[in-house]
């Protein structure tokens, strides 16, 4: 008698869109034995290479339903994944901890109240003692900041992460097609994938993770999904001061909705904006770098190094993400807005369960 993985051997998934959803999803199906094709025409402009990598789950203030499930499940699966994918990149690992500030006295006694709630022992208040705090109040310049730490929370470095799930599917052989597709539809118990140049791909199942154009597949009319596309542009700053030492900071913490990742003495990231547009807004850097109500001297007089954008998706009319079985053997598994990262664990062992069940 044969195996089950024998029998997924003979499967063929083609997963359309290569971020980290996308890959994650090969990464799991592959390691069942499927057979797996990744198509995207430009892998290097998806949202994915625009993130910023932090992984905000044990701070999420709504501890229920189903956005807190998926984070719930994906906290604890993401420390066995970075185990595995060390195999391939000793180097990847999840920087902690995370930590969430705020100069509004109103919005800390929420974060207050939700830590002691929650008698959490990953999570704690820090007042303005804490060494965290007078080091980024003198950084800063400021004198309220105050806010959460989540010492199970924390940032990995999407470039990195991306790089290592290459290298695992191509340690796994699987297929990478740098094509468009244009049309998908049913024949014969079979999925037909047309790319733009009128090449035909069969396989077994479709898996959707290409954000907006996902839409454009499968006629937004028909299953009543609808995606709108959210802007968000990212910053690295170079300062020149010598009086202040940027890795004197937490390695990543967000300050009034804004986050900040010092990545040297004197370079550090600020992301992320939230615009509705797919063109990038201007004055970028007074829109990241205004989120006190006085700029220290350093960081007004701070020169962008670097500055990047990536176009998200978010569901319109219902929650993020959508991961729905649209059709028998038509998944769909996008709209991830900023969680892409944190969420692809429990989004693809969901995905993993939906194949198997319909495959088998």
């Amino acid at each position: 008698m044969k195996s089950l993985k024998e029998n997924f051997q003979k499967a063929q998934v083609v997963i359309i869109g290569s971020g980290i959803i996308g890959k994650f999803n090969a990464l799991e199906l592959s390691e069942l034995g499927f057979q797996v094709t990744i198509i995207d025409p430009a892998q290097q402009q998806n949202s994915s290479n625009a993130a910023l990598g932090l992984l905000m789950g044990n701070m999420y203030q709504k501890r229920r339903g189903r956005s807190w499930d998926l984070r719930k499940q994906s906290i604890e699966l993401w420390p066995q994944w970075i185990t595995f994918l060390q195999k391939f990149n000793c180097e990847l690992n999840i920087e902690k901890p995370l930590i969430q500030l705020t100069t509004d006295e109103e919005k800390f006694k929420k974060l207050e109240k939700f830590v002691y709630e929650n008698n959490d022992q990953n999570l704690r208040i820090l007042e303005r003692d804490s060494i965290f705090i007078k080091n980024i109040n003198k950084a800063f310049q400021e004198t309220n900041i105050k806010g959460m730490i989540s010492f199970k929370d924390g940032r990995i470095n999407p470039f990195s992460l991306l790089q290592t799930l290459d290298q695992y599917l191509k340690h796994k052989k699987v297929n990478y097609l740098r094509e468009e597709i244009i049309k998908i539809r049913k024949s014969n118990n079979q999925w037909i994938s047309t790319t733009g140049n009128n090449e035909n791909i069969k396989s077994d199942m479709v898996i959707l993770c290409n954000s907006l154009k996902a839409i454009d597949l499968i006629g937004s009319l028909s299953h009543n999904i609808k995606l709108k596309p959210v802007l968000g542009q990212a910053i690295e700053i170079e300062i020149n001061d010598e009086e202040v030492d940027l890795l004197s900071l937490p390695k990543q913490f967000n300050i009034n909705g804004k986050n900040i990742i010092p990545i040297s003495n004197n370079k550090l990231i600020i992301g992320s904006t939230d615009e509705y547009s797919t063109k990038p807004e201007e004055n970028t850097f007074e829109k990241l770098t205004n989120f006190l109500d006085k700029k220290p001297n350093w960081l007004m007089k701070g020169k962008i190094s670097k500055k990047w954008f990536g176009i998200r998706s978010r569901p319109d009319g219902e929650p993020s993400p959508i991961m729905k079985n649209l059709e028998d053997g038509l998944i769909i598994c996008t709209g991830f807005y900023k969680n892409g990262i944190l969420l692809a664990p429990a989004c693809s062992k969901w995905v993993t369960n939906e194949v198997k069940n319909y495959l088998y």
